[in-house]
């Protein structure tokens, strides 16, 4: 660990450090830390250990690049975000490291979630604001997440629809609104203040169903990609391409790749 951290220095010293290193600030490097936790998720999702490691030592330098930009400003250093997330664990574990009893998996999530909220009040007081159950939620997240979890939060203090049916009722009411207002000639701006409604309501459906709508979505995509490539094969088995079909025979061959597939199973 020394040694990655005295290599990061070297990177960043004005005097022989790497160029790019020494331009970069908080706000440009953040994309690339964003970029190296979906690539430590795909070689989880792949089960390739070989990439875990190596990804795995990259969204490491992020942090280690983050805390010497910080050490520099005299903001904290790497030693200083070891400590900070040593004692969080500890105090968010005490019936590991305190005397507290917790019977199952379940129970250690209410435990969690409890001091996370003691600590995200905490955190308001000391800065002047009002407490609110939203408090932590991240705007920078996907936006169907940050839609869940917004959703979570609001249902843990009642805020939330009780039965699965009424959510479909809510999604069939946006649907509606939605042409009401593409219908009707409305701005783009309200079309798509509409669209998101929709959208948000359709996030919500997939927490009553206990689902990640993003990895929802990442299976729809690749089953399109999939589908869409079968039908670019077939195409180019008769000596086309898309650009020289249409529609209506991609669609017809969209049909036979869909049962080609539902035979296989």
């Amino acid at each position: 660990m020394e040694n990655l951290l005295e290599i990061m220095a070297k990177l960043r010293d004005p005097n022989g450090g790497c160029p790019w290193d020494i331009e970069q600030n908080f706000s440009s490097i953040a994309p690339h830390t964003i970029e190296e936790a979906y690539e430590v998720d795909e070689a989880i999702r792949k089960g390739d250990m070989k990439s875990l490691q190596d990804e795995l030592g990259d969204l490491l330098f992020q942090t280690v690049f983050h805390s010497q930009m910080a050490s520099e400003a005299g903001l904290f250093d790497f030693q200083d975000v070891v400590q900070n997330i040593s004692e969080k664990m500890i105090r968010r574990h005490p019936h590991v490291f305190g005397d507290m009893s917790i019977e199952d998996a379940d129970a250690q999530i209410v435990s969690w979630e409890r001091i996370k909220a003691e600590e995200r009040t905490e955190k308001a007081r000391n800065e002047g604001l009002p407490p609110s159950a939203l408090d932590g939620v991240t705007s920078s997240l996907p936006a169907l997440l940050h839609a869940v979890k917004l959703q979570k939060r609001a249902a843990r203090v009642g805020f939330d629809w009780p039965q699965t049916e009424q959510v479909i009722d809510k999604i069939q009411e946006e649907c509606a609104e939605l042409l009401h207002e593409v219908n009707d000639g409305s701005s783009p701006e309200k079309i798509k203040e509409e669209f998101g409604d929709l959208l948000f309501v359709i996030s919500n459906l997939s927490r009553h169903f206990n689902l990640d709508p993003e990895e929802c979505l990442r299976g729809a995509n690749a089953k399109f990609s999939r589908r869409f490539r079968a039908v670019e094969g077939k195409l180019a088995a008769v000596g086309k391409t898309p650009e020289q079909s249409n529609l209506e025979e991609m669609d017809a061959l969209w049909d036979r790749v869909k049962l080609d597939e539902k035979n296989r199973l």
